[in-house]
């Protein structure tokens, strides 16, 4: 893999612009996301990074159409994100399968929705069978499969609606360290092979680093943009080089003032209770 950065001098192709998010329950209001401003170029990997909290998965929420904002903006190529659509496909960290579909089934199911016919769903389903490695499984159900296997059909369920933006939610969070660096492979062979544009939500540093081409790091509540940092380290990555750790260790620094801060905050508020 080249360590070409994907989407540089492009148009950007999702904007966010000056996005707040409110949560209002009976007794209070609580601020998730204040003015968060992002220009994501179209084929750019990027990592929202911070800790849990901090309103990472409020802002893919939003950019997917899930959960609106409060004020503020978002478009992707130009046109207002007021609901989700077809050109956002989204990846949870639970897989979110239908149990009572085999594999393939999981797979075709969006497009059937679509109305696609299955002269034309076949031969799409069977190439993201052999693209990730579940041609073998095809007939199985989701309750016969590993962690690893669930997500690798979750992924391929969005790819086959082949939505030129992937939205993913810590989806490698709950796996396996091996398991978790084997998709994380297998998403970047993915990301450069169709040059999808990707957000990813993640609270590990490492993977961040391992995965993106550019790290949007988040303050804790309300979760505004701390630092937007490109990385320019060649692909395929070593965790193990001085340059990996030296960003790892800047990261580190930058996630560790939000959660000191968290815990003052929980400090004075215990002292005035």
């Amino acid at each position: 893999m080249t360590n070409q950065v994907h989407g540089l001098g492009n148009a950007a192709q999702i904007k966010v612009s000056g996005v707040n998010k409110i949560f209002k329950t009976a007794d209070k209001e609580v601020v998730a996301l204040k003015d968060i401003n992002l220009e994501i170029n179209q084929g750019q990997f990027v990592c929202l990074l911070g800790p849990s909290g901090c309103g990472k998965s409020t802002l893919l929420n939003a950019i997917a159409g899930f959960a609106l904002p409060s004020s503020g903006s978002i478009t992707t190529d130009e046109k207002l994100v007021s609901a989700p659509g077809p050109e956002r496909g989204m990846v949870f960290q639970e897989y979110a399968l239908f149990p009572w579909m085999t594999v393939e089934q999981n797979i075709a199911f969006g497009l059937e929705i679509k109305g696609m016919g299955k002269a034309e769903i076949a031969p799409r389903v069977a190439s993201l069978l052999g693209m990730l490695g579940l041609a073998d499984f095809k007939n199985r159900f989701p309750k016969d499969l590993s962690g690893g296997m669930r997500q690798r059909v979750a992924i391929a369920r969005v790819l086959a609606l082949d939505s030129p933006i992937m939205l993913m939610d810590e989806p490698f969070g709950a796996l396996d360290a091996l398991t978790r660096r084997n998709l994380q492979d297998e998403l970047l062979r993915i990301w450069s092979d169709l040059k999808k544009t990707i957000i990813f939500v993640t609270h590990s540093i490492e993977e961040a680093i391992y995965l993106a081409d550019r790290i949007v790091v988040m303050t804790y509540r309300p979760g505004t943009v701390k630092r937007d940092i490109m990385v320019d380290l060649p692909r395929q990555r070593d965790p193990s080089s001085a340059e990996f750790n030296a960003l790892k260790r800047e990261l580190g620094q930058l996630v560790m003032e939000e959660q000191q801060r968290h815990h003052n905050d929980e400090l004075k508020m215990a002292a005035v209770d």
